[in-house]
């Protein structure tokens, strides 16, 4: 799906979970469960997350720049700091360098597992525990939305790279998909603007 449908369905949801989720509704939940939604296509190098990101939109550039960065961050970890989610957060980039859209860590339980290890770590620094249940909150709307399209997702990645998707799944960029896309879009929409006056902040 694209950028905006994952950020969309994303918000929506945390409207109709927060409340259930340990820390509750707030602003930050919000933009975390939305920065999950979109995380997962960091893969590509025209996503939302890549347009602010790489200078130059292209598989080249998105190579060179987060393998870089992920050989970088392992070793200020082995010179300085020696901690688990460094380690795992420069690895999680090296691997997304390599990897090309939907064909790897990011779109696979795997990747929810590991990104959300890195961001309790996070959590846990800066006393903000609860913000891990926001983002596997928003991490798993993206896969959820994905397995509905055509290409579907290397779920269980890399122990098994068979991509798995629903039985009715539709193209994206289709006329159908587009469609497809545009009710649920604004199906969500409807909801959180109906739902978040009645929102405890």
């Amino acid at each position: 799906m694209e950028g905006k449908t994952h950020a969309i369905v994303g918000a929506a949801s945390y409207v109709a979970l927060a409340n259930k989720l340990p820390g509750k509704f707030s602003f930050l939940g919000m933009f975390i469960v939305v920065f999950a939604a979109l995380l997962p296509d960091i893969d590509h190098p025209k996503s939302l997350f890549n347009k602010y990101i790489l200078p130059i939109k292209n598989k080249i550039t998105k190579t060179i720049l987060y393998f870089s960065l992920g050989v970088l961050i392992l070793w200020f970890d082995y010179l300085y700091t020696n901690e688990k989610a460094l380690k795992a957060l420069g690895i999680s980039l090296i691997l997304i360098g390599l990897s090309s859209h939907r064909n790897g860590l990011t779109h696979s339980l795997t990747g929810l597992l590991v990104f959300t290890f890195i961001v309790e770590y996070i959590g846990k620094n800066y006393n903000m525990p609860n913000i891990k249940y926001d983002f596997i909150l928003g991490y798993s709307t993206h896969l959820i939305c994905d397995i509905m399209t055509k290409m579907g997702l290397p779920l269980f990645y890399p122990f098994l790279r068979k991509k798995i998707k629903l039985p009715l799944a539709f193209k994206v960029g289709s006329k159908t998909g587009k469609f497809i896309e545009g009710i649920i879009s604004t199906l969500a929409l409807v909801y959180m603007v109906y739902m978040l006056p009645s929102m405890h902040v």
